[in-house]
C-alpha cells in the first residue's frame, strides 16, 4: 500500500483497496435494508464517514472485508433499533400503522427461493448471505456476525439442512 493511498486516520485502509471492495459492501449493505437503494446509500456513507474519521479503526486482526462488513452491520443494527424504538412510539401515540412493501421484480421462483431464505432465523439467514452471496468463508461470516467461529458453523450448518428440507417442499409444490 503506497503512503499516499492510505487514511489519514486509519493507516491500515487504503482509497484502492475500499474501492475494490466497494460493491461487495453495497450488496451488503442492501441486504441489510431490505433492499432499499437510499437507505443501503446512506449506510454505506455512514461506513465510509466511520472509516475516514477513524471512529472504526482496522487493527489487522481479519481481512479487511470482514472488518468493513462488519462496520456495515453494526451501523444497520444502529439504525434499526433507532427506527424500531420510533415505530414503538408511533404504535403507542398512534393507532393506524402503514402496511408491508412489496418487493417487485422477482420470478415466481426467485421469490420463492428468496421467500425460504428469509424465512430462516436472522443468524442463519445472515450466515447464508454471507457464505453464499458475498463470498465469505464461515470463519469470516462468523467475525462479521460477532459470534464465535463454532457457533457460526452451527448456524451455517442448521441453515443449510433447513434451506435444503424447505427448498424440497418448494420443488414438489411446482
Amino acid at each position: 500500500m503506497k503512503e499516499s493511498d492510505a487514511l489519514e486516520n486509519n493507516p491500515h485502509v487504503s482509497r484502492s483497496a475500499l474501492e475494490a471492495l466497494h460493491s461487495q459492501v453495497y450488496g451488503w449493505a442492501l441486504s441489510r435494508c431490505d433492499f432499499d437503494h437510499a437507505t443501503a446509500e446512506d449506510l454505506m456513507q455512514q461506513t465510509y464517514v466511520e472509516l475516514l474519521s477513524g471512529n472504526a479503526r482496522f487493527d489487522k486482526k481479519s481481512s479487511l472485508k470482514t472488518f468493513v462488513f462488519s462496520v456495515v452491520q453494526n451501523l444497520a443494527k444502529s439504525r434499526y433499533r433507532r427506527l424500531a424504538t420510533r415505530l414503538r412510539l408511533v404504535r403507542t401515540y398512534r393507532q393506524d400503522v402503514a402496511g408491508e412493501q412489496v418487493v417487485d421484480g422477482e420470478t415466481p421462483i426467485d421469490d420463492g427461493v428468496w421467500r425460504t431464505v428469509r424465512a430462516l432465523p436472522a443468524r442463519q439467514r445472515d450466515i447464508i448471505e454471507l457464505v453464499f452471496c458475498r463470498d465469505l468463508t464461515v470463519e469470516q461470516a462468523s467475525a462479521v456476525m460477532g459470534v464465535s467461529v463454532g457457533t457460526g458453523r452451527q448456524h451455517y450448518d442448521r441453515a443449510k439442512k433447513a434451506l435444503r428440507e424447505r427448498l424440497r417442499a418448494f420443488a414438489e409444490e411446482e
